[in-house]
């Protein structure tokens, strides 16, 4: 007795295998994107959390034009927002102007302004947002620096309070963050 097909479902069977490997692979590619992604945008994250820093460093006379109140969801972290009249007694005019086109400049860098293609920023994270929160205790100026940006997958929701409720699900809110002391010279 003679047995007919049985190539055939050897064939069939190594098919199946080959296709559920192919899906995996691509499961795997697509989860790397999604890292790369992540991981592109935590340095995008960090190269303008050090840019604040150097500016707040640089311009320290008028130190505490820098601060932005970030606790309230509906408050425009940076730039448009930021009254130059809050500032009157730091600095001299000139150092509260700085002050002034840093935050806007930095406004633009979390809009994605250093690079565009076909007019749309897209230079940095996805909503990206930033603050600075002073922190007059003990004998120096301490002022946190806090970008925030919606990340791809969930993980656990950071503990800045920095645009809070501004990304959906809490899990999908990133936050990187750089304490800057400014010691109180003589």
């Amino acid at each position: 007795m003679r047995q007919r097909g049985f190539g055939m479902v050897e064939v069939l069977i190594t098919l199946v295998i080959v296709a559920v490997g192919l899906l995996g692979l691509a499961g795997l590619h697509m989860r790397a994107q999604r890292a790369e992604l992540e991981s592109y945008q935590r340095v995008q994250a960090l190269i303008l959390l050090d840019d604040m820093a150097g500016r707040l460093r640089a311009n320290r006379d008028a130190a505490r034009c820098y601060e932005i109140t970030t606790d309230d969801p509906t408050t425009q972290f940076i730039g448009a927002d930021k009254d130059p009249g809050s500032c009157a007694g730091w600095g001299a005019a000139v150092t509260r102007d700085r002050a002034d086109d840093d935050l806007s400049e930095w406004d633009d860098l979390l809009e994605g302004a250093a690079e565009t293609r076909g007019g749309t920023n897209v230079g940095a994270m996805t909503g990206a947002r930033g603050c600075i929160d002073y922190d007059g205790t003990g004998t120096n100026d301490r002022y946190t620096i806090t970008v925030v940006w919606q990340g791809e997958t969930p993980t656990t929701a950071p503990a800045s309070n920095c645009a809070q409720g501004n990304y959906g699900d809490p899990d999908l809110r990133r936050a990187v963050s750089q304490t800057v002391t400014l010691p109180t010279l003589p």
